[in-house]
């Protein structure tokens, strides 16, 4: 059991029977006669639908033990997203809404953590941010305004707003949960 004021982005819970995935989790004091609250961002680990419940700081969840592993990404289909263990080559699947937004960000042969619950996989580590490859966009304008966007075209086929200076073929970063633009990825210069 852990009390909710514990609760940090990539734990696992159970609420109500569900098993969730905590995304974000803000403990906010109460002032006088006011019991202080803990806003907390789950996404459900079986249908990946998001629930943002608020608990009680001494509120007590179950906290679940996952077994994290390291797997090996084929292929997608409608409905799921098959891995391999690279050593045992065993493979298994997890529904295409489970993983959320992470989902768009996998890569054929991309080697990542897959979590496990009582040997069923629920879950993906990706980082916050990912670099993707924009494969199409309005011409590059450089200008003073750093507020004007357009719409990008990304190899895995988001559409992002990026600023005017990005061009067709830039390699850009991004938030994974969010979909929104970061930064340019900068190709380091060669000194001779």
């Amino acid at each position: 059991m852990i009390i909710a004021s514990q609760l940090k982005p990539g734990m696992a819970v159970r609420v109500e029977g569900q098993i969730y995935r905590v995304l974000g989790a803000e403990s906010h004091a109460g002032g006088g006669q006011q019991v202080g609250v803990v806003k907390t961002k789950l996404r459900n680990a079986l249908t990946g639908t998001m629930w943002e419940p608020r608990f009680r700081p001494d509120e007590k969840l179950e906290d679940l033990a996952l077994e994290r592993r390291t797997m090996q990404f084929l292929y997608r289909d409608p409905e799921n997203c098959h891995f391999m263990n690279p050593f045992t080559y065993d493979q298994v699947e997890v529904s295409r809404a489970a993983l959320g937004p992470a989902e768009k960000f996998l890569k054929e042969e991309m080697r990542i953590p897959v979590d496990f619950f009582e040997g069923r996989p629920i879950g993906v580590v990706l980082p916050p941010v990912m670099e993707v490859r924009v494969t199409a966009t309005g011409p590059a304008v450089h200008s003073q305004q750093d507020s004007t966007w357009k719409e990008a075209v990304l190899e895995n086929q988001m559409q992002v707003m990026v600023p005017l200076f990005i061009e067709t073929g830039e390699t850009i970063r991004v938030e994974v949960e969010t979909g929104r633009y970061v930064e340019r990825v900068r190709a380091e210069k060669k000194r001779f």
